[in-house]
Parts: C-alpha cells; structure tokens; sequence
C-alpha cells in the first residue's frame, strides 16, 4: 500500500528525527544514492507500486522466472512498513505496556503510583522496529531475486508501455498496485490550522497534551486508545452512534466500554462543523444533534478512511476503468478493462487490509502470467481492528445471512466464562460462531478479546478447509488458553446435535455423506 502524502499537515510537524534507526530504514526503502538501471527490451510484468501488493506480486512473478520491473514513487514497504500497520503496533503494543504497569496492583504487583511516560523513547523504539522490518523490503532484496527497481512516477504511455524518468518500459503483462492514502475530511478551517494523518503522526517527537481524533473507524479507535494510555488528553468524535460501524453492536459497545475505562473523552452522534486557532491552540466546533460545543486541542489526527491512488497514472491511455472513489475498476480475476493489466490492493478493493492486498496481488499475477482462473471472491477474508480488548471478524455477519434468506444459528461464549480469560484478568469480550441453521456450517465470527487477531485464524482454517463447528469440539488446545472459547462454543455445537431427535440426527449425518 503505498505512500502518498496527504495535501496539508500539521505546521507543527516535521520530517521524522534522522537518526540510526531511520537513515537505516531509508537505506533499505530508498538509497539515496540510487540510479535507476537502463530498461529491458520488454518486461514480462511491470508492478506500479512498492507497498504490500507490489512487492507481493514482484516476488511472486520473479519466482517463476520471468523478467519483472518495480517502480515506486516513494518508499518501498507503502503504508504498511512506513506509516501504518508496523509503527502503528509497535505503538499499540508500548501504550498497553504502560497500562499494564498503572494496573498492576490488580495482580499483586506494587508500581510507583506515577509512572512517568517517555514519549520521545517509545518513538524511538518505534523507528528501530520500523528499520529492522524495513530489511524484507528492500531494495536489495528485490535485487537478489532480480527484480528491476525504478524509483519515480510512473505514467503509462499506451497499452503496453508506460514511462518513469524519462524512460520507456514495455511489457507483456502489468500489475497496478499503487494504494491508497488518508482521505481528508472537508472541514472549514482544518486546512489552515493544521492536522495530522496516519501518514505523518508517526514523526511526533512530543506527545500532544490535548489530541482530537476525527472518526470511529479502526485507524483512529487505535490511535485515541494508545495516545490516552500514554497521556494524551484524548477525544474522539464519531459521527454514527457507535464505533467501528460495520462491526456487530456488542462488539462495538464493549469497545465504547473500555475506551470510558481509559478515560477517553466520546462523542458519538457528533460532526465536527469547523477549526480555527486562537492564541495558539486550535478551537474545534462540533454538533452533536442541535447542541454546539467547542473544545480545544494542540493536534487534531484525521481517520475517517483512505482513498485509492489513482492520479498521476495516466490510465486513460492504458484504456483502464476507474474512478476516484472506487480507484481501478477490477473483474473477480482482478483484471481491468485492459486484458494486458491487472490490479490489486487498495486501489482497487473494497476492504483495504494488509492481508487482502498480499491475496489479491499473488491473485493477480497467477491469472496474468499462468492464464490461470483465480477468483477474489472465493477467498475467506479474516480482519482485526487492534485496541484493547481486540476485534475480529471472519465471514458473514448475521444481517447479511439474512438479507441472504440463510437461517443462523450462533454460540456464543462470553470471555469471563474462561479460564485463561480470568487468570489474566482479560474478561472483556466473547466468540460468537455463526452456523447455518439445521448444519454445523459455520458461516462467520465474531471475536472480541485481548488476542482476537490470534485466535480468528482458527476458526478461519476451519471455513477454508470446510470444517464444521462440531469438528472443532474434537481440536484439543493446550490448558489454559483463552482459544478455549472456541472449543466451548464447538461443544455448545455438539450439545444441541444430540439433542435433536434421533431421526433429525440421522437424516443431517446422511446428507454430510
């Protein structure tokens, strides 16, 4: 998923300190000394774009033995490596850290009542993870599996040909993997004031005494959990009822739970209406209803979803299909309106997850270079949105069952009926597993616990492999864990098989033969 920087940031900001950690991860992203290499006669593949989907689908086609060329406007790793899913963990996970040593007492362990929180030293660590990741990604690595790597914008010039630096590439085949970046809330002032993206709050050298975070969505959930944990005086403002709106309800209100346990400030139903700053700070008005409050911040981060890179491309000359919302128009094969072009990632999906453009990418280049017939839809996409409890989906929800004329049944286990849970005092949450009625099918989940993204895979396995829930009561986990959940809801599963009349048995085990 690659960079692309937002129009306007925060006057306050700068680039990131450019110290070891980071001269380490430009190295390996983008030497600055760098020279793009003379073109080959004709490419095999072309991949615009050096973020998840792109190095994906370079890897994959150069295993195979064809001649492939990378080109990326900035950094290679994208969002992912550079200002996403990488910084935003290792942030993630020193904000829960801290949490965890103010609630020590809880488990008989006596912490200083005020631990001091040393911001500039969580960054740090922050970028040293950062760099040491950057390796997978780097320029080198493409290299060593001999990859072409052109850094530059590129254009495309016809059908088959595109240009980057004034150099002409031709291919066969070309993959368009060029991401996404924040979209930006059309809010008056915001402009003038100031305000940062996912894209730039990762080059905070001083942790803001008051932040405001624009939108419910996973990005800015994450984001206002960790910087109130580490002091921030965090508000959040949504303007749906709920967070994270595509979730399941309690989900999302157990959620709304633990932020009021932080001390996050909420506020739902709410639209911010307007920015302005006045004596240095930076006064925001909102609505909530009819009601008008203004509150005053020093940053205000920006979440309420991404954009497809789709500018600067020159597609109307590749004869590809796009537009500005839904980014390159792909078919289930993720080919375009060219044959000769396929696309994948963020700039074409739907649901902009790590996970999906790495799929969609090896997708892509199968269908391109082996004439192969791989469908998007037919993958079993698992997502986590990474606060504290965790929140985890996999498959249908139950209103789209419905909408579907499927009959649900779901099991539900509630997190403080297991063992592990309680040892750890990580009670908040539950599994709920959703079956076709009168079938152990499992159609989708729904997990929210300290270790949701972990334990979704499981149940995730088991859809890909067509394992039914009751099959799953048969899976033994080591004791205790708190995937045990899963297994209680499988004996749930099993406990209401046996007690269909013997005839109904009967008849559901002749049609699974």
């Amino acid at each position: 998923m690659p960079i692309s920087a937002a129009p306007l940031v925060s006057e306050s900001l700068t680039a990131a300190p450019l110290d070891e950690a980071e001269r380490d991860r430009r190295a390996h992203v983008r030497p600055p000394d760098w020279k793009n290499p003379t073109p080959a006669t004709l490419y095999d593949l072309v991949v615009i774009g050096g973020g998840t989907s792109g190095l994906v689908a370079a890897h994959t086609a150069a295993a195979q033995g064809v001649k492939v060329a990378l080109i990326e406007r900035r950094f290679l790793g994208g969002n992912c490596l550079n200002t996403g899913c990488v910084p935003s963990k290792a942030l993630i996970r020193s904000s829960r850290l801290y949490a965890e040593m103010r609630e020590a007492v809880q488990f008989g362990v006596q912490t200083p009542a005020d631990i001091p929180v040393d911001f500039a030293m969580v960054m740090r660590h922050m970028r040293k993870v950062r760099a040491r990741l950057s390796r997978s990604s780097s320029v080198q690595e493409l290299l060593t599996a001999g990859i072409d790597v052109f850094f530059g914008q590129a254009q495309f010039t016809g059908p088959a040909a595109l240009e980057v630096e004034g150099a002409a590439l031709r291919f066969r085949k070309a993959v368009i993997a060029t991401g996404a970046r924040s979209d930006v809330p059309s809010i008056p002032g915001l402009e003038a004031a100031g305000f940062l993206t996912n894209e730039h709050v990762f080059n905070l050298v001083e942790l803001p005494p008051r932040l405001l975070v624009i939108g419910g969505g996973p990005l800015g959930c994450e984001m206002a959990q960790a910087f109130c944990r580490f002091g921030s005086h965090t508000t959040i403002v949504q303007n749906w009822p709920l967070f994270l709106p595509k979730e399941e309800r309690d989900a999302a209100q157990i959620l709304s739970d633990a932020f009021a346990r932080d001390g996050i400030e909420v506020r739902l139903n709410t639209e911010v209406v307007g920015v302005r700053v006045e004596g240095g700070q930076k006064l925001v008005d909102l609505l909530s209803d009819d009601y008008h409050s203004t509150i005053a911040v020093d940053e205000i981060l920006t979440g309420t979803g991404r954009v497809p890179n789709v500018e600067g491309l020159n597609l109307k000359a590749a004869g590809v299909n796009f537009d500005d919302d839904r980014g390159v128009h792909v078919d289930d094969f993720m080919r375009t309106s060219n044959r000769q072009i396929y696309a994948a990632g963020d700039v074409c999906l739907e649901h902009k997850f790590d996970n999906t453009a790495d799929a969609s990418a090896r997708i892509a280049v199968h269908n391109a270079l082996r004439l192969s017939r791989r469908r998007f839809s037919k993958l079993t996409i698992p997502w986590c949105t990474y606060t504290d409890p965790e929140v985890a989906h996999v498959g249908m929800y139950v209103r789209q069952a419905r909408e579907r004329g499927i009959p649900v049944k779901t099991f539900t286990i509630l997190m403080h009926d297991v063992d592990r849970a309680v040892v750890d005092g990580e009670e908040a949450g539950f599994v709920k597993i959703h079956v076709r009625e009168g079938s152990d099918e499992i159609l989708g989940a729904a997990i929210v616990a300290r270790h949701a993204g972990e334990m979704i895979n499981e149940i995730t396995l088991a859809m890909v492999a067509n394992v039914g829930l009751r099959g799953l009561s048969r899976v033994m986990h080591p004791y205790p864990t708190q995937a045990a959940a899963i297994t209680k809801a499988a004996d749930a599963c099993e406990r209401a098989y046996y007690r269909l009349p013997f005839w109904a048995r009967l008849r559901r085990w002749l049609q699974r033969r």
